[in-house]
């Protein structure tokens, strides 16, 4: 009886504890907030990235000559798959080139560009709406787009980075749009241009390289479906999570007048099958890593290779990577590592290590050389061994105890094993 009467007492309490926290809850709902420092106020971030996917809805997009569909169907399908996989904290826009006007009238043909979708927090639903009601129709204002799209990024911080598909080039010259670009880049608002060319032609993709040289952005071919969607999903998660930015370099003809590289990122172009090379200072007690990718971005044939190979100034080869490839990808990658010791003889010193870039691209006769195949040249520097035993065992670390005291096992075993055979050998001819 009595532990019946205190379980209720204890159950009235909890319930009327309840009830007051459910009013004071509702009160404060009810009551108007500021927001607290530090927490999300629904406002975009000034340091959010963007990014503006600018498309091209030209006549020439109605040709059925992706997967079975046409251009313009399988630039549908890829946006909205990738409006699905974008990151929550990009704020992406959509402008289109040629989508309004069909007419014959150039002066108003070139003007024709508009922001589809502009550039904020996405609403996904609006967004797939939107592009679900483009046409192909007229123009391929190239230059005009990317001053408008540049103009919809300003503002902020944060990285900003247009994605231009075409499959044509520019058809409103004089306005060159590889001009344009490079003002956009001189305006030093790090905006990047990507650019994705649908089966494009010789001088389209020379146009759409050009741009994104330009701006330190890429260039892409494009053939299938998936290929524009996990490239432009790619590019926009990229954005979500910036890398650092490469820095323009030429590597020379030989190591004694080459470029000295710090830790890094860097760009720089290669004819077909070209060597060039760079210097790297690396002190005693460091590591240098070095990796290098070198993009087809033109019709290339099937079998090729990239070496990077890294000696001394007196031409001794220290350590090499290598890698083939067969046209299954259109960039190619290879890396190497080079530990050098603490040697008290040599003091603070640092030793001066070439690094060689060699490909075996090469192309039929009507294939552009010029410029080079674009090269992106990874340097960075770590601490390393800090005695020789230690570089010496560099391919398996301090693993080597470990491979030694297994084979001093194997070898006591086997002679341990060899004597008691033996042994019983004798003892059964004695008996």
């Amino acid at each position: 009886m009595i532990i019946t009467t205190i379980t209720k007492r204890i159950t009235r309490r909890r319930l009327a504890s309840g009830v007051c926290g459910l009013l004071a809850a509702m009160a404060v709902g009810l009551l108007p907030t500021t927001a607290v420092a530090g927490e999300p106020t629904g406002e975009p971030a000034a340091s959010a990235p963007k990014v503006e996917l600018t498309l091209d809805v030209s006549g020439s997009m109605r040709a059925r000559d992706i997967d079975g569909q046409s251009r313009m169907a399988a630039a549908k399908q890829a946006f909205n798959e990738v409006l699905d996989a974008v990151p929550k904290d990009v704020q992406l826009g959509i402008r289109t080139l040629g989508a309004n006007y069909p007419g014959n009238d150039r002066q108003v043909g070139c003007k024709d560009t508009k922001l589809l979708y502009p550039v904020g927090p996405l609403d996904r639903t609006e967004a797939k709406t939107a592009v679900a009601t483009l046409v192909p129709t007229g123009w391929t204002p190239i230059g005009p787009a990317l001053q408008a799209a540049a103009k919809d990024l300003k503002g902020g911080d944060g990285q900003r980075r247009i994605v231009l598909i075409t499959d044509g080039e520019d058809t409103c010259q004089p306005l060159d749009p590889c001009q344009v670009a490079r003002d956009i880049a001189a305006e030093g608002i790090h905006l990047t241009v990507d650019t994705l060319g649908l089966l494009p032609d010789a001088k389209t993709r020379s146009q759409l390289s050009c741009i994104a040289e330009a701006t330190g952005g890429t260039y892409t071919s494009v053939q299938h479906t998936d290929q524009l969607r996990d490239r432009v999903h790619q590019l926009v998660d990229r954005t979500a999570r910036p890398v650092a930015t490469p820095v323009a370099t030429k590597g020379a003809t030989q190591c004694a007048t080459a470029p000295e590289l710090k830790p890094g990122l860097f760009t720089d172009r290669e004819k077909f099958a070209e060597h060039r090379w760079y210097r790297v200072n690396v002190k005693p007690g460091q590591e240098l890593r070095a990796s290098v990718s070198v993009g087809a971005d033109r019709a290339v044939n099937n079998d090729y290779g990239v070496l990077l190979r890294a000696s001394t100034v007196h031409g001794r080869e220290i350590v090499r990577g290598a890698e083939a490839g067969d046209g299954r990808t259109d960039v190619i990658s290879t890396g190497l590592r080079y530990a050098k010791a603490d040697d008290a003889a040599a003091g603070d010193a640092p030793e001066t290590v070439c690094l060689q870039v060699s490909n075996s691209f090469s192309a039929g006769p009507s294939v552009k050389t010029d410029p080079g195949l674009p090269v992106e040249l990874a340097v960075d520097l770590v601490d390393g061994p800090h005695d020789a035993s230690d570089v010496a065992s560099f391919g398996l670390g301090r693993g080597w105890w470990l491979l030694g005291a297994l084979a001093l096992t194997g070898l006591v075993g086997g002679l341990v094993w060899g004597w008691i055979s033996r042994w019983r050998i004798t003892v059964w001819r004695t008996n």
